[in-house]
């Protein structure tokens, strides 16, 4: 009998440990940034409900308020759900929606607290919060901005929070400050009209025990690397680029590893080890915000502002200066470009052998992948106005208008709307998808929508 029960105890020990690990080793299985995995957007096989209704409560599994501001994406390992916010008794007028050129800066000199809070994913509840810097906000922010963009980054054992100018932090799983950094007054404006200040928005990404961050500001703008265990500066590179709001991605060539920057002056690749600049290019959209993407051996990125809105289509092996020339729309490493039809705010998504883009206007352009070539064109929501970038799961699309309604439409070569869904609330974030919930970060609340 003892000799059994052993054997039994051997066997639950195994099958938890063995678990536990696959947990670790599947990040692909979690959304442990900004987009979800390598900011992809995508999770399949996640059972996802057709449709579900917040006023009757159907297909809700909860709903929690969230104090203060923020446009952090919600970033979810296992059943940990991170977002941060700023908090302030006087900033509390809220986002504005609509399309407007507007570049005036809320005007607000209150003392806010920055923090970074944990939920259960199952239940919505806090497991903890911390607040990270508490003081007066050393840059103002644009009236569709807030004093907590960045969403923070997890690998299932280190949690970051970037604050732009009032630091970097970095907690363990349980909340334990492990260290922080603090890289002085970071001056995320506009870079023809200094005063128009916009506050920062560039996530951070870890990737194999390595933080990446970008800082592309008014003055000395770099891209650098650290341990995520100890805060240790790995590599820092300077970078000659105007002000941008871009979250840096990763991608492999020939067993090697890099990161992909998008940007105006300096979009480029650089040596994940050295930091070590790859490639260069020049051109696009002179306020950048996207992030870049990458599958089929390219990195895609995307950008509109000012005279030009590209579309790139990087090869993965590119090297040295591979700026277009003018009217040009491929070279060497450049497999395809299409020089109008950019986004200003939204990152690609590559789905499926599709390239959906996403437009201010709720313009959703459907691209061939591989030659930049137009499969469709059609319209969202009338007069809204979009800003959150699209995600999809299991052969649908998922894309929200700033006033709260989302649309979903069936992945494929024709444009289908299959059901828009009001959220009831003000949304500029793009939504987390988990297996069995799709998990939304509103103006004022979390939403998990799954199967009741």
């Amino acid at each position: 009998m003892k000799y059994i029960n052993l054997i039994l105890l051997i066997f639950f020990i195994s099958l938890f440990s063995s678990s536990a690990i696959k947990g670790q080793l599947r990040p692909e299985r979690q959304w442990p940034g900004f987009r979800g995995y390598m900011a992809s957007g995508i999770l399949d096989n996640a059972n996802l409900p057709e449709s579900f209704d917040l006023k009757e409560m159907v297909n809700i599994k909860w709903k929690t308020e969230i104090p203060g501001l923020g446009l952090s994406s919600p970033v979810i390992w296992d059943n940990k759900l991170f977002i941060t916010t700023a908090i302030s008794q006087a900033d509390r007028d809220g986002f504005r929606p609509g399309i407007y050129g507007d570049i005036t800066p809320v005007k607000d000199s209150s003392v806010h607290e920055w923090k970074v809070y944990c939920y259960d994913k199952n239940t919505g509840k806090i497991i903890w919060d911390r607040t990270s810097y508490k003081g007066i906000p050393k840059m103002k922010r644009h009236p569709k901005s807030t004093h907590a963009n960045t969403s923070v980054a997890t690998d299932g054992k280190y949690v970051v929070a970037f604050f732009g100018s009032e630091g970097l932090f970095c907690y363990d799983m349980n909340g334990n400050l492990l260290w922080q950094k603090s890289f002085g007054l970071l001056k995320s404006v506009f870079f023809m009209v200094k005063t128009a200040e916009w506050e920062f928005a560039s996530s951070p990404i870890i990737y194999n025990g390595v933080l990446i961050i970008q800082c592309d500001v008014l003055e000395n703008s770099f891209v650098a690397a650290y341990d995520v265990r100890t805060g240790k500066e790995l590599w820092k590179t300077q970078r000659d680029e105007y002000p941008g709001w871009c979250t840096p991605n990763i991608y492999t060539n020939s067993g090697k590893t890099y990161v992909a920057l998008n940007g105006y002056k300096h979009r480029g690749g650089y040596d994940f080890e050295t930091g070590k600049e790859v490639w260069r290019m020049s051109g696009g959209g002179d306020i950048q915000i996207p992030t870049p993407i990458v599958g089929n051996d390219m990195i895609y990125f995307n950008s509109a502002h000012g005279r030009s809105s590209p579309i790139i289509a990087v090869r993965t092996d590119a090297a040295g200066d591979i700026s277009l020339k003018e009217n040009e729309t491929a070279n060497q490493f450049v497999k395809w470009s299409v020089l109008r039809g950019g986004s200003y705010m939204h990152t690609l998504l590559l789905y499926r052998n599709h390239l959906y883009n996403v437009n201010w206007n709720g313009s959703v352009y459907c691209l061939d992948p591989h030659t930049g070539k137009e499969i469709y064109n059609a319209k969202l929501g009338k007069t809204k106005s979009f800003i959150a970038s699209p995600v999809a799961a299991d052969g649908k699309i998922y894309i929200i208008d700033e006033e709260g309604t989302l649309y979903i439409l069936q992945d494929g070569d024709t444009f289908k709307l299959l059901a828009e869904i009001p959220l009831n609330d003000i949304c500029l974030t793009a939504p987390a998808i988990t297996d069995g919930m799709l998990i939304f970060r509103t103006q004022k609340y979390l939403i998990a929508a799954g199967k009741n």
